[in-house]
């Protein structure tokens, strides 16, 4: 088997996550951590029992330990310039969602990656869920037009609330976590996004007057389907009816019954966000007399992979696209296409119009 040598730079939630599947996974041998913040690499090793090499300097990891592939985990705002960086060094990249904070910056991650045959894995995570597959699958079956309804509104406090504090330096929440569910929005309807409108507000006193810690949009697709997303962070939000997943056609409904992630003191816990638990399939048949024809499906859910296992899925398609040299233009099409919807939603908010895509 070939071994993939990774480099992991930034070691923080999500990057701590990765570098441990690098560090399970046979697929892969983890070479190095780059962050800046040293306790965190620290921590990792403590958890995996091993000193692996550390840096601050990126170009320095780069040149000295001349790594297969980087895994670039950290803030949104410097991914296009890390990724562009890394290919130039003759690596294959993973990259944490969003690509890039523009949508210019995620095109020039994409050219570039065409013009020097390096493969890049954007960290869309649901995509690698089987139970969102399923959702996503049920979809399909609920007929034209689709209503989509979602939202991840985080009750953060201490530790969590510091880092979207620093999030916020690069994108807003209906931007950081909203290409998810515009991502899921996409699949399901399989049709193009046409026009959005947004909402934000500054909710707290402990962010810049430019900030916007709360958002909302509706995008519009060609196909006469509608979205609705909604994410706020911070201590002050509320935990009533902040994990909403569902989505209607005409003929009848899915929803994500998510009751463990639906905890109020769990709904800034990275491990929730991705449990589904149930998915209740409603048919909108209707008998002679009226009635519904047929009773609510539950489909039990409880066996998902929890995030860690997930980000290992993540890993294993990187692999299998280096290794068997899959084409990924339409992946990374994909997660431009969901950035621009987001972006759109904050430009929206800012101007007060609708933004048309």
């Amino acid at each position: 088997m070939k071994k993939i040598r990774v480099l992991v730079i930034g070691c923080g939630n999500m990057g701590s996550s990765h570098a441990r599947a690098y560090h399970n996974l046979e697929q892969f041998e983890l070479v190095g951590i780059v962050d800046g913040f040293k306790p965190n690499v620290d921590k990792f090793c403590e958890w995996a029992k091993k000193e692996y090499p550390y840096y601050t300097d990126f170009a320095q990891a780069l040149a000295e330990l001349k790594p297969d592939a980087v895994a670039i985990c950290t803030y949104p705002n410097s991914h296009e310039p890390l990724a562009i960086q890394a290919m130039d060094a003759g690596c294959h990249v993973f990259v944490e969602k969003p690509i890039s904070s523009t949508v210019e910056g995620a095109q020039r991650v994409a050219d570039y990656a065409k013009k020097l045959g390096k493969k890049v894995v954007v960290g869309y995570i649901l995509r690698h869920h089987p139970s969102w597959v399923k959702f996503i699958e049920l979809a399909h079956k609920l007929g034209k037009p689709l209503v989509m309804r979602m939202n991840l509104n985080q009750q953060s406090h201490g530790k969590a609330w510091d880092t979207h504090k620093k999030l916020l330096n690069s994108l807003t929440p209906i931007v950081d976590c909203g290409v998810h569910y515009a991502d899921v929005m996409c699949q399901m309807t399989e049709s193009k996004p046409v026009s959005v409108n947004g909402i934000s507000a500054r909710v707290s006193d402990e962010i810049s007057d430019t900030e916007r810690n709360y958002g909302q949009f509706q995008v519009t697709f060609e196909d006469g389907s509608v979205g609705w997303y909604e994410a706020g962070w911070g201590p002050m939000m509320s935990t009533n009816a902040f994990f909403v997943k569902d989505v209607i056609g005409p003929k009848g409904c899915v929803s994500i019954c998510a009751k463990e992630a639906a905890s109020d003191k769990k709904s800034d816990d990275i491990d929730s966000h991705t449990k589904t638990n149930t998915l209740r399939f409603h048919s909108a048949d209707v008998a002679p007399d009226g009635e519904f024809a047929k009773e609510d499906e539950w489909i039990n859910t409880s066996e998902e992979p929890v995030h860690d296992e997930l980000c290992e899925r993540e890993q294993l398609y990187l692999y299998n696209a280096i290794v068997n040299d899959v084409d990924l233009t339409r992946h990374i099409d994909d997660a431009i296409n969901s950035l621009k919807i987001c972006l759109a939603a904050d430009e929206s908010a800012r101007t007060g119009q609708t933004v048309k895509l």
